[in-house]
């Protein structure tokens, strides 16, 4: 039931654009102690499906820019084999760390993003 909660969830995370591949190797790895190896290659063909029905839906409401998204695209699959290289050769202690410090900038940004955007905000229309 766990797998099923998880998936659901996972991707609505990546439906709404913030990465339920995030959401899917913490559970993997925390709740249901798969190696971070297996969750990081579990999470990439989530990923394949995912994706596709995010792309058909967005195109369908033609908000893709194309030029810019096959561009990407390209140097995305570069940067997934250079760095699926890279996974396969650090030890799995490594990569829960590397892992770990990943989640932290992304929550870090995300905190400052939000300060930033409604907090400063706030303050100054109340100024005004």
């Amino acid at each position: 039931m766990l797998n099923v909660i998880t998936g659901i969830i996972s991707g609505l995370a990546s439906g709404l654009g913030i990465g339920g591949g995030t959401i899917l190797i913490l559970v993997l790895t925390v709740f249901l102690g798969i190696e971070q190896h297996v969750a990081q290659a579990t999470n990439l063909i989530f990923f394949i499906p995912t994706s596709i029905v995010a792309i058909i839906v967005n195109i369908k409401n033609k908000i893709i820019d194309k030029k810019l998204a096959i561009t990407i695209s390209i140097f995305g699959v570069i940067g997934a084999i250079i760095g699926a290289s890279i996974a396969n050769k650090t030890d799995v202690i490594s990569l829960r760390k590397y892992f770990g410090v990943f989640l932290g900038i992304i929550a870090i940004y995300e905190i400052y993003s939000y300060f930033r955007k409604y907090i400063l905000k706030n303050k100054r229309d109340n100024n005004k």
